[in-house]
């Protein structure tokens, strides 16, 4: 599957762009779309480069939710999981017992657990909540979400 541009609209709307590397709530010198990969204190991006990220990025995201869920998806429900493993990683994503409740065929499960993806070091971060209740959202097929 592809992420669609709805999807990709969601993305865009939490993660913002800075064209400056700034450290995120856990520390990690991120820039651009919520790019970290070779990221550094000091670096600077142009808008193009931070584009360029975010659809590499993106396109990592995309190929974990296909290789890793074994289960038919909605585009709703693609787009959601790629929003997920987008903000929190390939690796949380594939120990999460929300992949794993989704691959068993529970979709209700698997929806039910974004909400508890909200922490940060242990503390529930509100941004964080309010990216998780939209993914579960949009997961659900709910049109609004991300709005």
């Amino acid at each position: 599957m592809i992420y669609s541009k709805h999807g990709l609209a969601m993305t865009d709307s939490f993660e913002g762009c800075k064209l400056i590397a700034y450290p995120d709530s856990k520390g990690v010198w991120t820039i651009g779309y919520g790019h970290i990969n070779g990221v550094y204190e000091g670096m600077t991006c142009t808008q193009a480069e931070a584009e360029m990220w975010l659809i590499a990025d993106v396109k990592n995201a995309e190929a974990a939710v296909n290789r890793l869920v074994t289960v038919p998806l909605s585009q709703n429900e693609f787009d959601a999981l790629v929003d997920f493993v987008f903000n929190l990683g390939i690796g949380h994503f594939a120990s999460s017992t929300l992949l794993r409740l989704l691959n068993a065929g529970d979709y209700a499960g698997c929806a039910e657990q974004f909400e508890r993806w909200d922490l940060c070091d242990g503390k529930e971060m509100a941004g964080l909540l309010r990216r998780r209740l939209a993914e579960e959202a949009e997961f659900k097929g709910d049109s609004d979400a991300g709005q």
